[in-house]
């Protein structure tokens, strides 16, 4: 009897800690999924893009916006954004000048079918203002980009919006086009639940 006690309060205290650490776990995976993990919504979702072509201002946008994002408004240092885009997915409205940009001189869809976005840093600036550092990937080609962009928290998750300025030919996009300006201005409106 002597040896048998101790042995039945050591298996006592594993498994109650076994279900101390058990139920612990999950608490804070699932709090923090709720409070944190969300996924964009492709069809709530708006990625525009506005480019001077022959003078005249071209306005087109990208669907298909898959990823991951990870978000807390009170703690911005713990954000991330991996998302990308389905580059053949590219409307102008205009299906002669959209196949045109499927092409190997624009997006070169076949060999660069995704359009990624993934972020480096966020930072809160003010109540519901963030700024974004984060790495875009066009082509095969990275580049560092900055903007700053709003989070608003909506019934069912939240709402980003922000917007900033990429140079076409740091990614290789449209050759040496003299109709086409070399600066494009991309909008982001992303929704994620």
């Amino acid at each position: 009897m002597q040896f048998k006690i101790p042995l039945v309060n050591r298996l006592f205290k594993n498994k109650y800690l076994k279900r101390i650490t058990s139920l612990a776990f999950l608490f804070f995976v699932f709090v923090g999924a709720d409070g944190q993990r969300l996924t964009p919504d492709g069809t709530g979702s708006t990625i525009k893009f506005t480019i001077k072509n022959f003078g005249f201002a071209t306005t087109g946008n990208f669907s298909g916006l898959k990823g991951s994002i990870m978000f807390d408004a009170s703690n911005s240092s713990h954000a991330s954004f991996a998302v990308s885009i389905n580059a053949a997915s590219v409307n102008t409205n205009n299906q002669l000048r959209d196949k045109h940009l499927r092409k190997e001189e624009y997006f070169d869809v076949e060999k660069y079918p995704l359009i990624n976005f993934i972020s480096s840093a966020i930072s809160q600036t003010t109540p519901g203002n963030f700024l974004m550092q984060a790495k875009l990937t066009i082509k095969g080609v990275t580049k560092d980009i900055s903007f700053p962009f709003t989070a608003s928290a909506q019934k069912n998750g939240y709402l980003f919006a922000g917007s900033f300025k990429i140079n076409r030919r740091d990614f290789g996009v449209g050759g040496s086009s003299m109709v086409l300006a070399d600066n494009l201005d991309v909008s982001l409106s992303i929704f994620a639940k």
